[in-house]
């Protein structure tokens, strides 16, 4: 079930899709648009390391456990840096370079802010 955001005027959490492209809140009668909701909420996305800590774009981090690259391409060992990250929603929330492996996407899971 696909959960709808609370108002932003009364925070409750009993509003619905009015099926004209809009939320409604049944206790105070606001309405607002599902885009700005959606601009909300992707401006809302943060992205944590695995010590809690928040990333930003340009960030430099370290790995934090030896990574086995699919196709045979090595390992990227425990402590590299990288830096100059790049943020980015998907199955792998980091695109970034290596040195000596190229150009590939990390989880946030297994860095630490450097």
């Amino acid at each position: 079930m696909m959960s709808l955001p609370a108002c932003p005027q009364c925070t409750s959490n009993l509003t619905y899709d009015d099926g004209m492209g809009n939320y409604v809140c049944p206790e105070c009668g606001h309405e607002w648009p599902q885009q700005a909701a959606a601009a909300e909420a992707e401006a809302a996305r943060v992205w944590r390391d695995a010590a809690g800590n928040v990333l930003q774009d340009g960030d430099t981090v370290v790995v934090i456990k030896d990574l086995k690259l699919k196709g045979g391409g090595g390992v990227v060992k425990q402590g590299t840096k990288v830096k100059n990250i790049r943020l980015v929603d998907g199955d792998h929330d980091i695109d970034c370079k290596i040195d000596g492996f190229g150009s590939m996407g990390l989880k946030t899971e297994f860095v630490k802010k450097a």
